[in-house]
């Protein structure tokens, strides 16, 4: 066997060990998993011979040492989730925690290692520099596989490791890194400038050409792929990532047409393909039926938010946790948008709005979501709902009559639209074992958090949860913003056995008048100013029933501020932090 044969060969077995090493990774987070999930489900069942939970108070000091230190840990100091703002619509991203450092860092040193592991340096320049030509091609084209995989919204491995969405997002775009660097592979062309002249002469040929397009298509996306610029543009960034991203694959798949490494390029293809035909027939399916389609109504609420309530074709089995995403073509065209699920079911009677009379908009099965108004998409919806409602009031049939039904609704009535709804996503996380619950929201981070309560509360009073105290802590920046769940808070607060359940907590930072802000009863209580989550979190630590589970959905420096609440009680007793956060 020549020379050329034996690395072309090593070259192979290093794509194995390539996918072998993600592999075992995989594995080791799914014995991780499913030890956590199986000691969660016997916390849960051991609730109903010993309902004072007191021995699943007690930590562990090696896994509290764990979940401190690496786990919940911050990369540096107590910033993680709090962007680095440069404007209101540029930020330059987040930091990792730890965890995720590592992670990245094994990204990094596997590549690094198996593209110079066994080349003979000690040889002459050009000899070398070919050999590295080529391992590095034979590893971008390996590494498309797990980048593809990572990108798709139907991971499998998202409900298998019950590793977010976001997650898979931020190793996505940091291998898509390793792989443009790759693919640069053509550069080392060796000392001699002879030679590189000589190289290039060869791009007339279709083989050196298709690589060097594929280069070009790469170096674009990693320029258009900082953070600035993805958040300043990212309606164009999504469509150009896709254009470019089918582009430099379609110029790989004749680059490497005559080497083994073309199937990893081909399973790439295979899965992307799938996934994005099975997302279409999901699509179709859940939003279209006989007689019937996916109709969003939008109504303008208070503080720049919307309630958008979805009635859909098909119904699904709503889960607490769970996120969608939503296509209005009107509006937004082909684009969609995450949304977490703020409410599933009918919407109360007493809440329908006055022009039920005439046209019922509500149907036997909805979901409703909470979207704060920003830039781009968000913008146009809330526009065009505030043209709905204010033109409805200068053409009413009675507009002088202060008592008239439609001038009394504080919102008008909602933007009918037709939309598609693809999902659902999520629900990853379970708070049945705890005996304490604390869910913190902030702003609208609440459609989170919301569901849980409901879910919590019913199971707990059939004795089926570990569930005995539960807090919601949500902040607000006016009272005005409270009409965002009044129509769902009502239902939760007139639950069977709510109250020997459920504490809530309003944080409002910018009233009016301080004065104004009351207490309704003891078990739902309004502060004015913001909260000290650190004095919050221990005292639920310190009247602490059973493990305690904190959720919290808000904004990067709330959720930094509470990671670092829990932290701190980590060694102390036993508490589990879980951050809803969607980058991009």
């Amino acid at each position: 066997m020549g020379d050329s044969m034996w690395y072309a060969f090593l070259n192979d077995e290093l794509c194995y060990v390539s996918l072998w090493a993600f592999a075992c990774l995989i594995v080791m987070v799914f014995l991780w998993q499913t030890c956590f999930q199986l000691a969660a489900h016997l916390r849960r069942l051991a609730t109903f011979t010993d309902p004072s939970q007191r021995f699943h108070q007690i930590p562990d000091s090696r896994l509290a040492w764990l979940k401190r230190h690496v786990l919940y840990a911050p990369l540096w100091r107590n910033r993680h989730n709090r962007e680095m703002q440069l404007s209101q619509a540029i930020n330059m991203g987040t930091l990792p925690s730890r965890f995720h450092a590592l992670l990245l860092t094994f990204l990094v040193v596997l590549n690094v290692t198996l593209c110079t592991v066994t080349i003979p340096f000690e040889s002459k320049e050009s000899t070398v520099a070919a050999l590295i030509r080529n391992r590095t091609g034979y590893m971008a084209t390996v590494n498309l596989f797990p980048l593809f995989v990572m990108a798709g919204r139907n991971n499998p491995l998202i409900p298998l490791l019950h590793v977010s969405f976001d997650t898979w997002n931020l190793l996505h775009r940091w291998l898509g890194r390793i792989v443009v660097l790759e693919q640069w592979h053509m550069l080392s062309l060796g000392g001699c400038p002879r030679s590189k002249i000589a190289m290039l002469g060869t791009l007339s040929k279709p083989f050196m050409f298709n690589g060097l397009m594929c280069m070009i298509a790469m170096l674009v996306i990693l320029i258009q792929s900082p953070s600035p610029i993805r958040h300043a543009f990212y309606e164009t960034f999504l469509h150009l990532h896709i254009a470019l991203a089918c582009i430099a694959t379609g110029f790989v798949w004749h680059h490497v047409y005559r080497y083994s490494c073309r199937f990893y390029l081909y399973a790439a293809v295979a899965f992307w393909t799938f996934e994005r035909l099975t997302r279409f027939l999901i699509l179709v399916y859940r939003n279209f039926r006989a007689g019937a389609r996916t109709t969003a109504y939008v109504e303008a609420l208070p503080g720049d938010t919307m309630r958008i309530t979805l009635d859909l074709a098909r119904p699904w089995c709503f889960s607490p946790g769970q996120y969608l995403f939503l296509y209005i073509p009107s509006i937004g065209g082909w684009t969609s948008h995450p949304f977490s699920v703020a409410w599933g079911g009918d919407m109360p009677v007493h809440e329908k709005s006055p022009l039920d009379r005439l046209d019922s908009w509500t149907a036997p099965k909805s979901l409703s979501l909470l979207v704060r108004r920003r830039t781009g998409f968000t913008d146009k919806l809330f526009k065009a709902a505030l043209v709905q409602q204010h033109s409805f009031r200068s053409t009413m049939a009675y507009p002088d009559d202060p008592m008239h039904p439609s001038l009394q609704s504080p919102c008008g009535p909602p933007l009918r639209l037709a939309a598609l709804v693809e999902g659902p996503y999520g629900s990853l996380h379970s708070l049945d074992s705890y005996g304490t619950v604390l869910l913190v929201a902030g702003g609208v981070g609440i459609t989170h958090c919301l569901p849980f309560m409901p879910h919590l509360i019913q199971k707990s009073t059939a004795g089926t949860v570990s569930a005995r105290k539960i807090t919601l802590v949500w902040i607000v920046q006016s009272p005005e913003h409270l009409e965002w769940l009044r129509p769902w808070m009502t239902e939760v607060l007139a639950l069977p056995g709510r109250r020997e359940v459920l504490r809530v907590k309003l944080f409002v930072t910018r009233p009016r008048n301080p004065r104004e802000i009351k207490s309704p009863s003891s078990t739902v209580e309004m502060f004015s100013g913001r909260p000290s989550l650190q004095t919050l979190v221990q005292m639920e630590a310190e009247n602490q029933v059973g493990a305690m589970g904190v959720m919290c959905c808000g904004n990067g420096g709330l959720s930094d501020e509470v990671r670092r609440a829990c932290r701190r009680h980590v060694g102390e007793t036993v508490v589990d932090y879980i951050e809803e956060s969607f980058t991009w």
